[in-house]
């Protein structure tokens, strides 16, 4: 029977919000409305069970279940992790580093560093926040999520006889960092709205010092060593300002310093080399140029300017190498890295593929020649590449593999372009196989705000889709940063409408291109995106078949509404503040939740998680409830609620799995049906 939510009108508070009754965590009657659900998209899914299993085998088959990761080579040491049948998570190991160096596995002298198995074993849930190890190499220090709230426990194990002790600090963030002394930690602990914004310094048996504290709550607080080893730095980010203060890695004890003091609009990120800081910062234009300053003379009125702004490409990210400087650069919706060896002239390094991601991964030491790269693109599995700095000679280290029947060259991978009703040009990334011709399924996924670039990615899952006739594709719409920073700028605060219309100019075009057709179209979206989704739906929802919408983001105006929330304030700079007349009519426009209409919807997947502090479970909750409240048809409207994770799902890797196997279970019984009716 289809859960009836119209039921418990006393429930209902009276007011603008009649779900607000939700958003009482832990009552029996909201416990009873998300089991309730969690039943009902049971019973909907109960016929499809063996199109789930046939799904998860199908996945799971492509997965090289046991397998040894790239060992990352530190001092005497390989560290690296396993993975192994039927184990959720994997297992952190070391061994000592062959002679002449190479990295190759030294089984006689391996050592278990980590199971997480083991620990998994007392939690429904599990994740590891951080994992170091101290510059001797005698102790590891690792945080856990055992809720999905994103609230971790410290631990530092002794890895000479690997006993274990747990670390005091409440509310810790999870993120540690070692100092040189090797006895010295540096965390960050959260305020009552889970923003991190305390740093401390701790030693096993002593109480925590308070090192610094951000009060600001739009800051939030962050910290690292830098590539050089010589500093701590300690991070204070907005969604547009930010600032850096430092100190000696060799004295934990030392009062920090400050590269520049904040001002509003100006955004910086620094690491230290051989020649000192280099900064990233946008104080001469929004696409970002390099400065450098020496340790001993922090203040802005010391940087020296290394390379201006370039107005046709964003530098996005600096890496440093005792070497070289890599700047990695943002160039029409693709990633170029330029590398600057200390000595050799500089060079260009991209991909010959229509679309890809690239960027620099961690796992050489500072003094290597060389950097790692990782690679992907929707129909290639991400590789690592080893690139010597000097000559630009790359090696491929390890390729993801694919097991069974798999090659790349069967499937079709285009860069297309969509026009927006302002004339802007939209880029979206396509993926089918070669044999799937004319108007097809296509699973169209977007997302949109923070900036955030949605690189394309491979997915053994999504082969499953592929191989049945399905494509897929990705919409990098404004607000994302895929076109540079100026395109996140555009799809943020007063001009977020451009996120909505050009997801829907992308729908358009494909439909236009004869890819695809309404009666085919899926869409989908997590978090903010999951917000995209909502709001097009609205829009458009005669636009599209289905939707997917994972712990989205769709109860924008009343959580912006309360600054009690985790992380609200912050989040001014992104959507506005709606103490603000003119900004509250902009953000009430537009919030899915506010403007679900009397009108038919597409078939809905919708998912949250219990736990979750970045989007509440009741955004979901709520929005469901006014869904089948208000919509004029009955397509198939499904709500699952994960009561034991939170933002990012299920913690094991064969959960995922489960959970992928149950969405696409869901739009391949659902597309089908539209298509005919």
């Amino acid at each position: 029977m289809r859960p009836d939510h119209e039921q418990p009108i006393a429930h209902r508070q009276i007011g603008t919000d009649p779900y607000a009754w939700l958003e009482q965590r832990d009552a029996d009657k909201v416990l009873a409305y998300l089991h309730e659900e969690n039943a009902y998209t049971d019973a909907w899914l109960a016929p499809h069970q063996s199109l789930q299993q046939q799904l998860f085998d199908e996945i799971r088959g492509r997965i090289r279940e046991t397998d040894l990761g790239l060992p990352s080579p530190r001092g005497a040491w390989l560290y690296y992790q396993r993975t192994e049948a039927g184990a959720e998570y994997p297992r952190f190991y070391r061994c000592a580093r062959p002679t002449p160096p190479s990295l190759a596995i030294d089984e006689s002298s391996e050592q278990l560093l980590l199971d997480l198995n083991q620990l998994a074993t007392e939690h429904d849930f599990l994740q590891l926040g951080d994992f170091s190890v101290s510059p001797d190499h005698n102790w590891l220090a690792y945080s856990l999520d055992t809720q999905g709230n994103e609230t971790y426990r410290l631990f530092q194990r002794s890895l000479t006889d690997l006993k274990t002790s747990e670390l005091t600090l409440a509310e810790a963030d999870g993120s540690l960092c070692w100092a040189l002394d090797s006895k010295t930690l540096f965390a960050v602990s959260m305020d009552e709205t889970s923003r991190p914004a305390t740093l401390w310094r701790l030693q096993t048996g002593l109480a925590p010092v308070k090192v610094f504290h951000e009060p600001d709550q739009r800051f939030y607080l962050g910290v690292y060593r830098t590539s050089s080893d010589q500093f701590i730095c300690i991070s204070s980010t907005s969604k547009n300002t930010s600032e850096v203060h430092f100190l000696p890695a060799a004295r934990p004890e030392a009062a920090p310093l400050c590269l520049a003091l904040r001002e509003s609009g100006h955004e910086y990120d620094a690491d230290h080399g051989a020649d000192g800081f280099m900064i990233r910062s946008n104080r001469l234009g929004e696409t970002f140029g390099l400065y450098q300053c020496a340790a001993d003379t922090p203040g802005l009125a010391n940087w020296q300017l290394i390379t201006a702004p370039d107005s046709a490409r964003t530098l996005e990210e600096i890496s440093l190498q005792s070497t070289a400087v890599v700047l990695q650069y943002r160039n029409q919706a693709l990633t170029e890295l330029e590398i600057r060896p200390v000595d050799g002239a500089p060079y260009t390094l991209g991909m010959p593929d229509a679309v890809y991601s690239l960027g620099v991964q961690g796992g050489e030491e500072y003094s290597s020649p060389q950097i790692r790269l990782r690679y992907e693109s929707l129909n290639r599995p991400a590789e690592v590449r080893a690139l010597t700095l000097a000559s630009g000679e790359q090696q491929v280290l390890k390729q993801t593999p694919v097991e069974g029947q798999f090659n790349a060259e069967d499937y079709l991978v285009e860069r297309r372009w969509a026009t927006a009703g302002d004339g802007t040009r939209i880029p979206i990334s396509v993926i089918g196989h070669r044999s799937t011709q004319g108007e097809a399924p296509l699973y169209l996924y977007g997302y949109g705000a923070y900036g955030a670039s949605m690189d394309p990615w491979f997915s053994h899952a999504r082969l499953s889709l592929l191989q049945r006739g399905w494509r897929f594709a990705i919409a990098h719409v404004r607000g994302g940063a895929d076109m540079g920073e100026h395109w996140y700028q555009q799809g943020k605060l007063q001009h977020k409408e451009n996120s909505f219309s050009d997801f829907i100019a992308c729908a358009e075009e494909m439909i236009r291109a004869g890819i695809t057709q309404p009666q085919l179209l899926t869409i989908a979206g997590g978090s903010a995106g999951g917000l995209l989704i909502g709001n097009v739906i609205n829009q458009r929802p005669e636009l599209f078949a289905a939707a997917v919408a994972d712990v989205p983001f769709v109860d924008v105006w009343n959580t912006m509404n309360n600054p009690d929330l985790p992380l609200t304030v912050g989040e001014y700079e992104e959507w506005g503040n709606p103490n603000e007349p003119e900004v509250a009519a902009r953000i009430k426009a537009y919030a899915p939740y506010e403007n679900v209409a009397e009108q038919p919807y597409p078939a809905l997947w919708i998912t949250a998680g219990y736990h979750d502090v970045r989007v509440q479970y009741w955004e979901a909750a709520k929005w469901v409830a006014k869904l089948r409240h208000l919509r004029s048809n009955d397509q198939p409207l499904l709500l699952r609620t994960q009561m034991s994770a939170g933002h990012g799902g299920a913690s094991g890797r064969y959960q995922a799995m489960r959970e992928l196997a149950e969405e696409y279970a869901f739009v391949l019984t659902v597309v089908p049906a539209a298509a005919s009716a």
